[in-house]
């Protein structure tokens, strides 16, 4: 046994993973194969670096290994002449791999301005062609570095079926002749909206749970931040990349208050602003300048941070500018017209003009279809008719939001809220 060395080999595996199918990827032109590759040269490490030790540049040792292994696989391939009426030049780029400035240049020309193969890796585990749950398990699988175990486990599912979410995505992407790459500038915009559609879901996924025990899972919304920054240092002129980076670190910059000791939720105004993290503020404040500096009008995710770093710059709840929050969310249902953001808004108008003017919003949502279902219509409801002196019914809202909860500690809080709105 070698746990220092499987404890290293670990460590590298996380941190590496996802540029070594993407690399190999390259080369294939197929995730499911270059997944399985880069898993061989996993297992050449697990053989060979207990005995001979941890290679200086093990990233290099993994990533060399890897296209080892696919250009034996290319060559054993019988399909090989078809392989190479779709992936032309590629051929002898495969071929040079001493000569990455002949590939880099090679996929530069064929691709734009944008050739990394993480970046393509992104794109394609985010493809529209798949289905959103499909998309987030993709991703947290080959640029998380998360095992299965660890993704059912995050999202409360049962293994095989996010193993067989994750088989048939890489299936749907063969058949469906996804190409490896980031999408030309007529299309961009669009394929970037889906990419960072399922970074913003995962974080969501981790800041406030929907189902289970815990109200944040940290690990989660970590991630996003990190597959958020990575997308951010390969797409440096995207503006909405960076807003959503500033985004997720205002938001995250909360995470320690937002628990009490006991694990309970806190809510936004409650909180104790000297437990933030300054630092995660300052990020988020700075991505939030480099969106702006590129140009160009708010888009959805600028205009979320804007909101977030307008409570992040309030000292204390009671000195949170609400008109300016009211007018960004405004601008954000002209942007991004959607029942969830008219709900924010509701909020927002009633915290800047009275309850009775966010009450008059969130009336107009209650036959929304696609609000059926969610747990803070009626929390928003109970909250602006407790502070309207109208208790009685804003209990029975707050119930009627417990019982649609799908978190035990989403549905404590809703409860204690319950008990709180006693009739006068």
């Amino acid at each position: 046994m070698h746990p220092p060395t499987h404890a290293a080999i670990d460590a590298v595996w996380r941190i590496e993973s996802a540029k070594i199918v993407a690399g190999v990827a390259r080369m294939v032109r197929d995730i499911g194969v270059a997944e399985e590759l880069a898993q061989d040269a996993l297992v050449s490490a697990l053989e060979h670096w207990p005995a001979q030790g941890v290679p200086d540049k093990p990233g290099a040792w993994l990533m060399a290994t890897a296209k080892n292994k696919a250009l034996d696989r290319l060559r054993r391939d019988k399909s090989l002449a078809a392989k190479l009426e779709q992936i032309g030049q590629d051929l002898e780029a495969q071929q040079a791999l001493v000569v990455p400035d002949f590939v880099d240049g090679l996929d530069a020309a064929r691709e734009g301005d944008i050739g990394d193969d993480l970046l393509r890796l992104i794109f394609t585990a985010c493809h529209p062609v798949l289905s959103k749950d499909a998309r987030v398990a993709l991703t947290l699988k080959l640029l998380g570095g998360l095992s299965t175990q660890e993704i059912a486990r995050a999202f409360l599912v049962p293994e095989p079926t996010i193993a067989q979410r994750i088989v048939r995505a890489k299936r749907t992407l063969g058949e469906a002749r996804i190409p490896f790459e980031v999408p030309r500038a007529d299309a961009l915009q669009e394929r970037l909206a889906s990419v960072l559609e399922v970074v913003y879901l995962v974080f969501n996924e981790g800041y406030t749970a929907t189902a289970g025990q815990d109200w944040m899972r940290p690990e989660l919304s970590n991630e996003a931040i990190r597959l958020g920054r990575m997308l951010a240092e390969l797409a440096p002129q995207q503006a909405e990349v960076h807003a959503l980076v500033a985004l997720m670190e205002l938001q995250a910059s909360r995470a320690a208050a937002r628990i009490d000791g006991d694990g309970k939720p806190v809510l936004l105004l409650e909180q104790d602003r000297g437990r933030w993290d300054r630092l995660l503020i300052r990020r988020g404040l700075a991505a939030l300048e480099r969106a702006g500096a590129l140009g160009g009008a708010f888009g959805p995710y600028a205009l979320q941070a804007a909101i977030a770093a307008c409570h992040a710059r309030a000292p204390a709840a009671q000195e949170t500018d609400w008109q300016r929050i009211a007018a960004l969310y405004d601008a954000l249902a002209q942007v991004a017209p959607s029942p969830v953001v008219e709900l924010n808004r509701a909020v927002a108008v009633g915290m800047a003009f009275g309850p009775e003017h966010g009450l008059a919003i969130v009336d107009a949502l209650v036959d929304e279809p696609s609000l059926r279902g969610y747990q803070w219509l009626p929390s928003v409801r109970a909250d602006l008719l407790a502070k309207m002196g109208r208790h009685r019914e804003a209990r029975a809202e707050f119930e009627k939001a417990a019982a649609l909860a799908g978190n035990a500690r989403e549905r404590e809080l809703l409860l204690r809220k319950a008990g709180e709105s006693r009739s006068p």
